[in-house]
């Protein structure tokens, strides 16, 4: 069962918008790549606001996450995609429903 998790909401900066769910969509094979990360969401709620939902298994596998080739990237080009600072909230899962590997 996963017992850690991040929300990050992202606002982006007006006119860079689709860049930044392009940015999002592209970023599915970084986080497939990555062990520790259980599940993975990129959302988006309205025209400029997005999110990311991802859960682990242990804290170790969302220290990786955060440390992850995602979150640099993500990093590298807020300045010039988001209209605020990424906005990381941790949290402890509670219960969960995933698929189980067969």
């Amino acid at each position: 069962m996963t017992s850690v998790s991040l929300y990050v909401e992202l606002k982006a900066k007006s006119g860079k918008e689709e860049e930044v769910a392009a940015f999002l969509a592209g970023a599915q094979s970084l986080v497939a790549a990555e062990p520790g990360t259980v599940a993975w969401f990129a959302v988006r709620f309205d025209k400029s606001t997005f999110a990311i939902f991802d859960a682990f298994n242990d804290k170790a596998g969302r220290e990786a996450h955060l440390s992850g080739q995602v979150a640099a990237a993500l990093m590298a080009h807020a300045d010039e995609l988001l209209a605020a600072a990424p906005q990381i909230r941790t949290s402890d899962v509670l219960a969960d429903k995933l698929p189980t590997l067969r």
